[in-house]
């Protein structure tokens, strides 16, 4: 049950939304160690951000994943900066990152949790 959710002020043309979220996808798979068929990728471009007061380019982002081990959340920082550093020239003191490790009987999947 990855999900990364992406938000930010920029804009990604329409031709570069699919690479950009299957190249996530496979990153998040590989980074956690779990099967894509699990990962969900959402991408939220466009979107009003203001970050250390201006509206430069701009990134918040949210990885979910059961079981995430907090021990390395830090690489998975440095990892998913990386990847928009890459993909949207965001710079990476310009991304906000919130990790979260829901217990199991509190994400749902195909009418049941995990």
């Amino acid at each position: 049950m990855p999900t990364l959710r992406i938000l930010t002020n920029t804009q990604v043309p329409a031709a570069e939304r699919p690479n950009l979220l299957a190249h996530a996808s496979r990153t998040v798979a590989e980074l956690l160690g779990k099967p894509e068929t699990y990962v969900m990728v959402i991408l939220e471009d466009g979107r009003d951000l203001l970050f250390a007061g201006t509206s430069s380019p701009a990134a918040y982002l949210e990885l979910k994943s059961l079981g995430l081990a907090e021990l390395r959340t830090a690489h998975y920082s440095r990892v998913l900066c990386d990847l928009l550093v890459e993909s949207l020239d965001i710079p990476a003191d310009r991304i906000y990152i919130e990790f979260a490790a829901p217990p199991r009987h509190l994400f749902g999947w195909n009418g049941g949790t995990f």
